[in-house]
C-alpha cells in the first residue's frame, strides 16, 4: 500500500487481508486444485489472487477499484492463469466467464456479501465449493438453523443449495484497515442445485414481515389464507408458523401446494 500510494477506501468495503496462513486455509477450505476455476470478488492488492493463481488452473479476479491496476499487476506477474475483471461483481455478466467458475474464494465486501453469494449459487451452477472471509455475524446467518434469531431469506436460499464445510473465527487484527466487527471464513459445498424462483421469490415474501404468521405474510400478497393454513398441515406445520419456524426444504414444497408465481 505505502509503494503504491493507496489508502484503502472502507465506502468498498476494502479490508486488506495481512495474514497469509489465512489465505492457506482458505485454499485448503475450498480444495483449491490444480484443475480448478476459480473466481475471486475483490481481488485488492492481490494476495490471495497470487496464491490462487500459483494453485488454480485458472483464476477470474473481479475488482471495481481501478487503484488497484498496479499492485494487482505486481502480485500476478508470471501467473497466466489470472485473469483480472474489472467491475462491479453485481454487476458482471458472470455467466459469460469462460471458462465457468467451479469454485469462489473471496475476502468479500461485507456490505454486499450476502447478495455476491446467493448470485454465484444461482447463476454459477459450474461452482461446487465456496471458502469466503466475511462478517461474522452474516457467515453465522447463512447457516443458522430453522427457529433460531438469525435464521432468515439468505439462510433458507443458501442452505437449499450448500452444506457448511467449515467455519474459522478471525481476528480484526488480520486486516489492514481493523473491521469494526468480527469476521469469519466459512466453506460451502454445493449439494442441490439452486433454488427456484418461484421459492425464492416466496421465501423473500415470507421474511419481509417475518413476525407475523407465514399465513398473514402471504396473505399480504393476496395469497389465500385458507390456502396457506391447508398447505401447512400438509407439511407437518403449525398453521400459525411463522416465517423462521418453517425448515428450509419445506419452501419449495409450499411453493408449489399454494401455485406461488413470485
Amino acid at each position: 500500500m505505502e509503494r503504491h500510494g493507496i489508502r484503502p477506501d472502507t465506502d468498498l468495503g476494502q479490508h486488506f487481508l495481512l495474514d497469509e496462513n489465512l489465505v492457506d486455509v482458505a485454499l485448503r477450505m475450498a480444495e483449491v486444485g490444480p484443475t480448478d476455476v476459480v473466481l475471486e470478488v475483490g481481488a485488492g492488492l492481490g494476495t490471495l489472487t497470487a496464491a490462487l493463481g500459483r494453485t488454480a488452473r485458472v483464476v477470474h479476479a473481479l475488482e471495481v477499484d481501478p487503484r488497484m491496476r498496479a499492485p494487482l499487476a505486481e502480485a500476478t506477474e508470471g501467473l497466466d492463469g489470472v485473469h483480472v475483471h474489472w467491475g462491479d461483481c453485481m454487476k458482471v455478466d458472470l455467466e459469460a466467464l469462460d471458462p465457468p467458475p467451479t469454485a469462489v474464494v473471496s475476502n468479500l465486501p461485507y456490505h454486499v456479501a450476502t447478495p455476491i453469494l446467493i448470485e454465484t449459487i444461482c447463476r454459477l451452477p459450474a461452482v461446487t465449493r465456496w471458502a469466503l472471509m466475511t462478517q461474522r455475524e452474516v457467515a453465522d446467518r447463512w447457516l443458522s438453523p430453522s427457529g433460531s434469531r438469525l435464521y432468515g431469506a439468505p439462510s433458507v436460499i443458501v442452505q437449499l443449495a450448500c452444506e457448511g464445510t467449515g467455519r474459522r473465527s478471525v481476528g480484526r487484527e488480520v486486516f489492514s484497515p481493523r473491521p469494526r466487527v468480527d469476521s469469519a471464513l466459512v466453506g460451502l459445498r454445493r449439494i442441490a442445485p439452486p433454488p427456484a424462483a418461484a421459492t425464492r421469490s416466496l421465501v423473500r415474501a415470507a421474511f419481509t414481515a417475518r413476525r407475523k404468521t407465514l399465513a398473514n405474510a402471504l396473505g399480504q400478497t393476496g395469497v389465500d389464507r385458507a390456502l396457506v393454513h391447508d398447505a401447512l398441515e400438509a407439511l407437518g406445520l403449525d398453521r400459525a408458523a411463522r416465517p423462521e419456524q418453517v425448515p428450509p426444504a419445506d419452501y419449495p414444497r409450499l411453493a408449489e401446494a399454494i401455485g406461488w408465481q413470485g
